[in-house]
C-alpha cells in the first residue's frame, strides 16, 4: 500500500467532508451561543485529517501508524460530541446517524491502515519515486 500523498488517503478524504459538515452545523444561528463545544468539536474533526497528514511524514510506519492512533481517538471524540449535539438539538437524528456513520466508518478505516502498517514492518519510510511512499529494506 503506498501513496504519493496525504491527500490519496480515502480516510482523510472522509475526514475532510467530515470537518465541512461539521463546520456547516457550528455555523447555525442556535449553535453560534456554544462557542465551547463549538471549539471542541471542531479541534476534535480537524485532528482526524490532520494526524493523518502529518502521521504520513513520519520516519517510520510505526510512527505513522502512532498518529493514526490520535486520529481514530479524535474520529471517537467527534462521535461523543455529536450526542452532545443531539441532545441539545443542534442536529437531528438524521444528521446524528449520517454523522455517527461516517465517524465509524473513519474509524474502521483508520485501523485498517494501522494494521497493514503493523504488518509491514517497515523501519523507515522515504519520498522517493514521484513523491510515492516506499519502503527501505
Amino acid at each position: 500500500m503506498t501513496f504519493a500523498k496525504f491527500e490519496d488517503i480515502r480516510a482523510w478524504q472522509e475526514a475532510r467532508e467530515l470537518n465541512r459538515l461539521i463546520h456547516q452545523i457550528c455555523e447555525r444561528a442556535h449553535v453560534q451561543r456554544d462557542k465551547k463545544w463549538i471549539e471542541q468539536i471542531t479541534s476534535a474533526s480537524l485532528s482526524i485529517m490532520s494526524n493523518i497528514a502529518e502521521g504520513n511524514d513520519a520516519i517510520s510506519d510505526v510512527e505513522f501508524a502512532r498518529f493514526l492512533g490520535f486520529s481514530k481517538r479524535s474520529a471517537s471524540e467527534v462521535r461523543s460530541q455529536l450526542y452532545y449535539a443531539l441532545d441539545k438539538k443542534y442536529i437531528n437524528q438524521n444528521e446524528f446517524d449520517d454523522l455517527s456513520e461516517r465517524t465509524l466508518k473513519i474509524s474502521a478505516q483508520i485501523a485498517n491502515l494501522i494494521n497493514y502498517l503493523y504488518k509491514s514492518k517497515r523501519r523507515t519510510r522515504s519520498n522517493n519515486n514521484k513523491g510515492r511512499v516506499t519502503s527501505d529494506k
